[in-house]
Order: C-alpha cells, then structure tokens, then sequence
C-alpha cells in the first residue's frame, strides 16, 4: 500500500518551504505524484492594494525550484476564486477528494503574513474526507516515518485514522500504539490494533496511559516528548453544539500546541 497522490497546501508564509520540503520527501518515497495548491479568494470588501497575485507567483517559483529536480512527477494548481464570499477551505476540500493525502500547515502565529486563515487544518480535517497531514509551523520534519505514535481509544474516528496511516507506518522504525480510555473498549483494545497492523507487516507495540489529572491533550504532547516520536496519529471527532460541528477539545489542542507532525482523520 502507497500513496499515488500527494496535495500540499501552500502559501506565503515563512514555514511553506519546510512543508513543501516534507511533501517532496513523501512524494519520492511514495512514487507519488505531488500537486502544490495556491488559492486566491476575494472578500466582500477588497483591498486597495491588491498584491495576491504577485504573492501567489512567488509561492509557484518556489513550488517549481524545489520539485524541479525531484524526479517525482508534479502538477501546480493555482486557483483564483472570482466568486466573492467562498472560503479557502471549501476549496482545498474541493481538490482534496481526489487525492491520497493532504498537507496543511498548522496556523501561524498572530501577525504572520500568511494568505492562509486561521482555522484551516480544522476545516479541512472536517471536510476533506481525506487523511490530513498537519505540519507544524517551526522546525524541520522530514524524517516523520521514523517513530510513529498511534493515539488509540477506539471507535470510528480512531479506527480511520490507523488504517489511513497504513502507507506511512509501513516505513516506520518504531511504532507505539498509546492506548486512552480502556474501560470503554476493553484493556486489550492496543494489542488487538497491534495483531491488525502486523497482517499489514507492521510491527507496533503497545503502551498503556494511567489516567492523570493533566489533559489528554497536555498527556499525548508529553507522551510524544518522552517516546522521541516524530509522528501522531490520531481520529478526530466533531462532536456537534449549538447545531454546528466542530472539533473536539482535544484534537483542538493538538492542533494549537502540537511539536510533530500529526494525521488526522475525521
């Protein structure tokens, strides 16, 4: 099992080199084909100064030099969405459908130029129907394949997220499977995940998590800090309030405090 197709989400700002960086790295060792996707949308009020369209043709330079060279087959989709109002993430999730993966970089800090809103991985998670790289916007993380850390509680969402990362876990050197709320699926729940990656050939192990009065959010960053691992692997459910959906707490704080790449799955 490989990926065929790899869509990087890119933009302006200062972490899209060290993404792009990473899909180019996922590409070749895939043999995939990589697509780079820039959007332009337009708000109700535009600005004056509109240099979108310059900005947008640094981001392709760009995607050209770094690929160029790959030996990977490429395809640059630059979109400029005339109709007024439509989201970024309802176009990246348009373009997600038809690929094998997603790559999204984690929102930027306050006050970084980027021509990317914040929210983005969150609504892409929801609504790509796609597993979901999410890259975090410092450091450098090519080597994410090398110790993989499987979040695991049972249920859909999880279920999803383990089989999604089948093309990556099967390059892995260590894979550790962190087993949350045993009560609800019985304590064997990681080693039964265990017995399933290895008919993938995959050899993982598992490790309990004693409940702590520290989040599950805080316990999976600290988890990760003393395994070394450079990959999370996690389901994401979207639980609904007030008639909306959205994200659950702690897939949130993941998102906001994560330190390693994290795929997700809704």
């Amino acid at each position: 099992m490989s990926l065929k197709e790899i869509l990087v989400v890119l933009d302006n700002s200062p972490q899209c080199a060290s993404r792009l960086e990473l899909a180019v790295a996922l590409a070749r060792q895939h043999g995939a084909c990589l697509a780079g996707l820039h959007v332009i949308t337009h708000p109700f009020y535009e600005p004056a100064h509109n240099d979108a369209p310059c900005k947008a043709e640094e981001v392709r330079r760009l995607f050209e030099a770094m690929t160029g060279s790959a030996g990977i087959p490429v395809k640059w989709i630059g979109v400029d969405w005339s109709v007024v109002g439509v989201a970024v993430a309802e176009i990246v999730n348009l373009h997600a459908h038809y690929v094998d993966l997603v790559i999204v970089g984690q929102d930027q800090p306050r006050g970084t130029d980027s021509s990317i809103p914040p929210g983005l991985p969150e609504r892409v998670v929801m609504g790509a129907g796609r597993p979901v790289l999410v890259v975090p916007y410092t450091g450098s993380h090519l080597t994410i394949s090398e110790r993989v850390m499987i979040s695991w509680k049972g249920g859909r969402e999880s279920a999803r997220a383990a089989n999604d990362a089948l093309p990556l876990l099967q390059y892995a050197k260590d894979v550790c499977v962190l087993e949350l709320n045993t009560e609800s699926y019985g304590n064997d729940a990681g080693q039964r995940l265990c017995e399933h990656l290895a008919a993938h050939g995959i050899k993982a192990h598992p490790k309990d998590v004693a409940a702590t009065d520290i989040s599950i959010g805080d316990l999976l960053l600290n988890r990760i800090a003393t395994e070394g691992s450079t990959l999370l692997v996690m389901g994401a459910s979207a639980p609904a309030r007030l008639g909306t959906s959205s994200l659950g707490e702690v897939a949130r704080h993941i998102l906001k405090h994560m330190t390693v790449p994290v795929l997700m799955s809704h």
